[in-house]
C-alpha cells in the first residue's frame, strides 16, 4: 500500500426513467503465463507460428497421453499471487471442466475449481484524481487455454488452430468491488502493469494474452453498502457476464451499454436473466451468447491424471525474495526521493523500462525534477512522434543527463537545450562536445548582454515609451535581445537588465 492518503471514488450513477442506479462490476481476467512451454506439455507457446505447429500429443488429446505439470508455470502463478499481496495455498488441485467444443480436443479443460493455487489478495486502483479503489482479489487459479476456431476462411468450412490449446492461463477473479466503467479500465491497466513488472504475463491484449470477462449488475443506491456489511449478494442485482473483452475502450463502452440495458428491463417491470453476453463494437451493444452455466453444468471432478499440487513454504519464500520493486512502492519512492508530483511519478512508473530510464537519468544528472520534466515532455513526446519504444531511444540516459547538467550549469539555455536534444536525437554525439564545437554556449557575460539591450532600446524609442507606461511590454525587449543573441543570452540576466534600463 502506498504511504499516501486516498479517498474512495464515488460509484458511477446512471439516471433511469424512474430513479438513479449504481453499477457493480466484478472481473475475471485471463492472463497468459509468460512461459516458453505449455502448462502440461513441452510444446512451444510462440505467437504467430504456423497453425497447428505448436501442438504436442497431449494437447491434441491423443489416447494414452498424460499431462505433466510445468513447474515454471506454477512458480509464475505463485509469483503473481505474491505480487498481489495474496495468500499462497501450499495445497492445490486440478479438476476437469467437461464441455465439448471443436477447439478443445480432450473434451474437457484442466482447471482448478475447488482448490486454487492462490487465495485472497488486493489491487489498489488509482483514478488519477486523488481517489483510489481497493479491489479485492478472490482467487487465482491455473488452467489450460483452448484453441481457436476460424470461420471466415471458407464459406462452407470452419478451421481449427490448436496452437493455443494447453497454453497456461492464470484466471484472476476479483470481488464485485469495481463501481464504474472508468474504474474497470483502470483496474485492468493496474493489473496489467503489475503482471508486467513481475514478468508473469506480457499483457499483450491484441494477441489475446490478457483478456477479461466482465460481470455487470445494477443496484439501488445504498444496496452495495449492505452487501459489504453482510456479504449477502441478494442486495445486488442479477449479473450478466460480457465475455472475452480485450480493449480498454470496448470494456468501458460494453459496461455502459449493459448497465443501461438492465435498467430498462428492471424499470419496465421485467427481470434481468443471468447469462453470458458478447459485445459488438460495431453496433455498440451486447447480445446474448448463452444462458449462464453453473458449476454442476460442467460436471467438475478431480483430474485422475494429476496428483494434488503440494508446494513448500521455503520455495514460496525463495520466490518472494526474488520479487522486483512493484509499481506502488516504486511510485512512492520516486515521490519521496526525487520530489516528483503524483502525476509525474505515475507516468514514469507505468512501465519498468520507463522507470529504469528515468532513474538512470536522474542519478547522472543529479536533479530528479528536471530529469522527470525532460523524460516526460521531451523524450516521450519525441519517441511517440517517431513511434519508438523507450528501448529504441536514440538518446541514452547518459546523453540526456549530459544535456540536463549543461542546463544546470548555465552553459546553455532551455531553448538551446531543446535544439541540442534534437541534434543528439537525430545525429547522436556527446552533448558537451556538440555545444563546444557548434558554439551553442549560453552568453553569461553581462557586459555583452548589456550592449545588446542598449542597442535594442536605442533603436526603439517609441516602444520604450510604451513599456514605461505599461511594464508588461518589457517582454518585447527580452524577446528582441534573445533573437539578437541567437537565443544564447542568459534569460534571467536579460530580464534583469531590461527591467533596469527601462526604469532609468
Amino acid at each position: 500500500m502506498l504511504d499516501l492518503t486516498y479517498e474512495t471514488p464515488k460509484p458511477k450513477t446512471i439516471a433511469g426513467a424512474k430513479q438513479d442506479w449504481e453499477l457493480v462490476i466484478g472481473m475475471e481476467v485471463h492472463a497468459q503465463v509468460s512461459s516458453n512451454a505449455k502448462l502440461f506439455s513441452g510444446a512451444s507457446t510462440q505467437f504467430g507460428a504456423e497453425p497447428n505447429s505448436n501442438v504436442a500429443f497431449v494437447d491434441a488429446g491423443m489416447p494414452g497421453m498424460l499431462p505433466v505439470i510445468n513447474e515454471y508455470c506454477v512458480a509464475q502463478a505463485v509469483r503473481t499471487g505474491l505480487g498481489l499481496k495474496a495468500e499462497i495455498n501450499l495445497f492445490s488441485a486440478f479438476d476437469r471442466k467437461n464441455y465439448f467444443y471443436p477447439d478443445l480436443p480432450q473434451g474437457y479443460q484442466i482447471s482448478q475449481l475447488y482448490h486454487p493455487i492462490v487465495g485472497e489478495g488486493e489491487v489498489l486502483v488509482e483514478m488519477g484524481d486523488g481517489t483510489a479503489r481497493l479491489v479485492r482479489i478472490e482467487r487465482i487459479h491455473l488452467e489450460q487455454d483452448a484453441g481457436k476456431s476460424i470461420h471466415d476462411m471458407d464459406p462452407h468450412m470452419s478451421f481449427v488452430d490448436l496452437n493455443r490449446t494447453g497454453v497456461a492461463l492464470m484466471e484472476i477473479v476479483s470481488r464485485p468491488d469495481i463501481r464504474g466503467p472508468e474504474e474497470a479500465a483502470a483496474y485492468i491497466t493496474k493489473l496489467r502493469q503489475i503482471l508486467r513488472y513481475l514478468g508473469t504475463c506480457d499483457g499483450n491484449m491484441q494477441n489475446g494474452n490478457l483478456r477479461a470477462d466482465v460481470n455487470v449488475s445494477i443496484c439501488q443506491p445504498g444496496a452495495y453498502e449492505k452487501y459489504r456489511e453482510t456479504g449477502d449478494f441478494s442486495h445486488l442485482g442479477t449479473r450478466c457476464e460480457i465475455k472475452n473483452m480485450n480493449s480498454m475502450r470496448f470494456i468501458q463502452a460494453a459496461i455502459e451499454y449493459e448497465a443501461r440495458r438492465q435498467i430498462r428491463i428492471v424499470e419496465g417491470g421485467g427481470e434481468v436473466t443471468q447469462e453470458t453476453r458478447l459485445y459488438d463494437p460495431d453496433k455498440n451493444e451486447t447480445r446474448s451468447m448463452r444462458s449462464k452455466e453453473e458449476a454442476h453444468d460442467y460436471r467438475y471432478f478431480p483430474d485422475p491424471d494429476l496428483l494434488p499440487l503440494e508446494i513448500e513454504q521455503a520455495w514460496v519464500d525463495d520466490i518472494a525474495a526474488s520479487l522486483p520493486e512493484l509499481p506502488d512502492a516504486k511510485k512512492a519512492r520516486f515521490i519521496s526521493d526525487f520530489g516528483l508530483s503524483d502525476y509525474d511519478a505515475s507516468v514514469l512508473t507505468a512501465e519498468t523500462a520507463d522507470a529504469a530510464y528515468f532513474e538512470a537519468v536522474a542519478g547522472e544528472a543529479g536533479d530528479g525534477k528536471l530529469a522527470a520534466n525532460w523524460v516526460i515532455n521531451e523524450l516521450f513526446g519525441r519517441l511517440k512522434k517517431d513511434d519508438l519504444a523507450i528501448g529504441a531511444s536514440p538518446v541514452s540516459p547518459a546523453q540526456l543527463a549530459g544535456i540536463i547538467r549543461l542546463i544546470k550549469s548555465d552553459a546553455i539555455s532551455g531553448k538551446i537545450a531543446k535544439d541540442l536534444f534534437e541534434i543528439v536525437f537525430t545525429e547522436g554525439g556527446d552533448p558537451e562536445q556538440i555545444v563546444e564545437e557548434r558554439g551553442m554556449k549560453q552568453v553569461t557575460d553581462t557586459s555583452a548582454i548589456e550592449a545588446a539591450v542598449d542597442e535594442i532600446i536605442a533603436a526603439n524609442p517609441a516602444q520604450v515609451a510604451k513599456a514605461k507606461e505599461n511594464p508588461k511590454l518589457a517582454g518585447w525587449f527580452v524577446g528582441q535581445v534573445m533573437k539578437a543573441t541567437g537565443g544564447k543570452a542568459n534569460p534571467k540576466a536579460v530580464n534583469e537588465l531590461v527591467a533596469k534600463k527601462l526604469a532609468e
